[in-house]
């Protein structure tokens, strides 16, 4: 209670930590390079802010269309500003819409940082106003500044649909008003803290102004999911008879043991985001592992003493509901279950049933082979958003859009402002000006030995067109002994991609290592690790192929409330593995430990595989679909990217817990045998001195009279 006071009012000021910007460039690549030179005495030439200035019944030629415009433009303060135009300081035609209804005032701001900038045009949004005319702020400052403020909106929307969903859930599953009560009250405090958590942390790095949705809410779900572990496994052993202690001490042995481990496997997957240099994962891995390890905490330590107080009364407090039917609930014979009575049905037919599914979960992700990749820019805000409004119009209405430029930095051999420099660089112009796409290259400005050159283009950005136009550009030779850089958002989006596609395989082997690591030292064995990396991969291909056809190619866009650009977000497969592979690890330790469970104390390998299922699918449904509907707070968001990600996650997570664990693994555990637990002889002996194993077998468990036995040394002994 004192914590959530306190790490309350602390985490408060957590939002002062965020930089405002999404820290999406690789800092290695080169339009990063020439991003740090023009920041530098060279200067840039773009256009931050686009003001769009639009009247239905006047235009620009009526004194009073022009007279409000040039007020507003007066009143602008010139300070943090390096440049402001419009069609009556420049006399461009340009500046003027086809119908000339429309023009425009570009601002140009004197700082390089993204939350400087934003800052800025805060500061002079309402001096631009002009009575009697629709005013729209565009560019890629006001993107910014939009995607900001609807990201901080889009939380408070989430939690607020979320909650009472999860209080309702919780009490259908539980069916008592106390045991429901617990995971929420957990679930609470992991939220809360988790901002304080995200303030500690931004003392230490600059994090990323998407980072608080996705690591708050995750926290969030993956709280509620462990104390849903715990609490059910409690009340499972007070069901059997044990005292409160001895019970919550069983629980935290298996159930506890259980949420260590998963825990732990899911913030590993988050932590191999550090392989990727942009300030968006880093900050999305280091904020992730902080936050996953505190509801891990929160859940070992918080929950038992909850527990403890709650006592017997954890089943009290009944609500009265519509009774069930008896095969949603659990049976008192086991052996009657629905799940079963499904995993038997798979086990007679191992070998059907594992090809079948496998040809599915890969026939759904093959759509993915076509995708085409996307950086964020203003397509991630709701398609009415003035950012979006704006580029749409300047792409229809008018000649050229001045947010749309290509930016090459020479670096030369000698001074770039001398005759014989100017030509090479007037030379070399022209040659890009012949690149495809490209609208104009002109020389805008020289420093000592270095040369800026500003080019025009008008495809969209995120196209395979404009890809292709910036490959171009790059293969242009510079002037002799020089040294080129081409930035812009078409180049920045080549170098993401490239720095994600090039670094996604290590963080692919990463994971899949450390996850097999876990794993062995949860159950001695080689072989499961393998198996559940290769399944936790088939279920990300449902996830992947799904989000193709949705966010590409535009199905179900209607009922999502998003407009395609045909691209999937290029971070979207990186934080998907990174969490959606921790949850899928969650699940499967969860089942397995129940498993092994029933394996030791019987040896019957069918049997434990079936009765392992039927006591883990409810629960592993149930918190499946509390986990989907927190994540799913996402297809709420105004933020195509957030959309995207919680699509993704709720695919995964669905396939994950349903046709994953309750059809393929007892299908493939069936398949394995005994086998499945074993290890090399140094490596089975080595884990029974010094691995985790699970907790000595409970006799009064025992089924039929079966002796416990020890795998770990039947396999050392093989």
């Amino acid at each position: 209670m004192l914590f959530v006071v306190l790490g309350g009012a602390w985490g408060a000021g957590a939002f002062g930590a965020f930089t405002g910007g999404a820290g999406f460039d690789d800092p290695g690549a080169e339009s990063t390079h020439a991003d740090h030179l023009v920041d530098g005495p060279l200067g840039r030439h773009v256009t931050d802010a686009v003001v769009l200035y639009e009247s239905d019944t006047s235009t620009v030629d009526d004194p009073a269309f022009a007279d409000a415009v040039q007020q507003a433009v007066a009143k602008v303060p010139g300070d943090g500003i390096a440049r402001i135009e419009s069609y009556w300081s420049t006399g461009d035609a340009a500046f003027i819409s086809t119908d000339r209804h429309a023009t425009y005032v570009g601002i140009q701001f004197t700082s390089g940082d993204d939350y400087e900038r934003v800052e800025a045009l805060n500061e002079i949004k309402d001096e631009l106003t002009a009575p009697g005319l629709t005013v729209r702020f565009g560019g890629l400052t006001a993107m910014t500044q939009q995607v900001n403020a609807q990201v901080s909106q889009d939380i408070l929307l989430a939690e607020v649909i979320s909650l009472p969903i999860l209080v309702l859930l919780l009490i259908v599953i539980f069916r008592s008003a106390v045991a429901a009560a617990l995971p929420l009250v957990v679930g609470i405090v992991v939220a809360v803290g988790s901002l304080a958590v995200l303030r500690v942390v931004g003392y230490f790095t600059d994090l990323s102004t998407f980072s608080v949705q996705v690591v708050t809410i995750l926290g969030l779900g993956l709280a509620i999911d462990y104390a849903l572990f715990m609490v059910n496994r409690f009340r499972e052993e007070l069901g059997r008879g044990l005292t409160v202690d001895a019970a919550i001490q069983r629980t935290m042995a298996t159930a506890g043991r259980t949420v260590a481990f998963s825990g732990l496997t899911v913030a590993v997957s988050l932590a191999c985001l550090i392989v990727f240099p942009s300030r968006f994962l880093l900050s999305m891995g280091y904020a992730g592992v902080a936050t996953v390890l505190f509801a891990v905490i929160s859940s070992l330590v918080l929950l038992p003493a909850l527990l403890r107080f709650a006592g017997r009364r954890v089943n009290s407090l009944r609500i009265p509901l519509p009774r069930l039917p008896r095969t949603a609930l659990v049976a008192a014979d086991e052996t009657k279950g629905r799940w079963y009575r499904t995993a038997h049905a798979v086990m007679r037919r191992p070998v059907a049933s594992t090809v079948g599914i496998v040809v599915v979960l890969v026939a759904l992700g093959v759509p993915f082979l076509g995708v085409n990749w996307a950086r964020p820019g203003d397509w991630v805000l709701p398609v009415e958003a003035d950012a979006r409004v704006v580029t749409n119009i300047m792409s229809t209405d008018f000649v050229a859009d001045p947010a749309k430029k290509v930016t090459v930095v020479v670096e030369m051999p000698g001074p770039a402002d001398t005759a014989q420099a100017q030509t090479r660089l007037a030379e070399y112009a022209q040659r890009l000006d012949a690149v495809a796409g490209v609208n104009g290259a002109e020389v805008t400005g020289t420093y000592q030995n270095q040369a800026r050159l500003t080019l025009g283009y008008a495809m969209d950005p995120q196209s395979r067109e404009a890809r292709t136009m910036v490959e171009d550009l790059r293969a242009q030779a510079p002037p002799p002994d020089s040294r080129a850089s081409v930035t812009g958002m078409p180049a920045s989006r080549v170098d993401i991609v490239n720095m994600v596609t090039e670094r996604l395989p290590w963080m692919a082997v990463f994971v899949a290592v450390v996850s097999f690591v876990v794993l062995f030292l949860a159950f001695g064995s080689v072989t499961l690790p393998l198996k559940s990396v290769l399944m936790n991969l088939l279920s990300l291909s449902a996830s992947f192929g799904a989000i193709k056809l949705i966010f590409q190619d535009g199905y179900l866009s209607g009922l999502l409330d998003f407009v395609p650009v045909g691209a999937v977000d290029v971070d979207f497969p990186i934080l998907i593995v990174a969490i959606a592979f921790g949850l899928s690890m969650d699940y499967e330790v969860f089942l397995l430990s129940r498993v092994r469970e029933q394996w030791v104390a019987s040896g019957d390998v069918v049997e434990s595989v079936a009765l392992g299922t039927q006591r883990t699918a409810k629960i592993i449904t149930s918190a499946a679909l509390l986990l989907v509907v927190v994540v799913g707070g996402f297809l709420t968001s105004g933020i195509t990217f957030m959309k995207m990600v919680g699509v993704g996650l709720v695919i995964a997570i669905l396939v994950d817990a349903t046709i994953v664990r309750g059809l393929l693994v007892p299908a493939t555990m069936r398949l394995m045998g005994k086998w499945a637990w074993w290890s090399p002889a140094p490596l089975a002996r080595w884990w029974s001195r010094h691995g985790m194993p699970e907790p000595p077998h409970d006799p009064t468990s025992t089924r039929r009279g079966a002796q416990p036995h020890d795998p770990a040394l039947e396999s050392a002994n093989a």
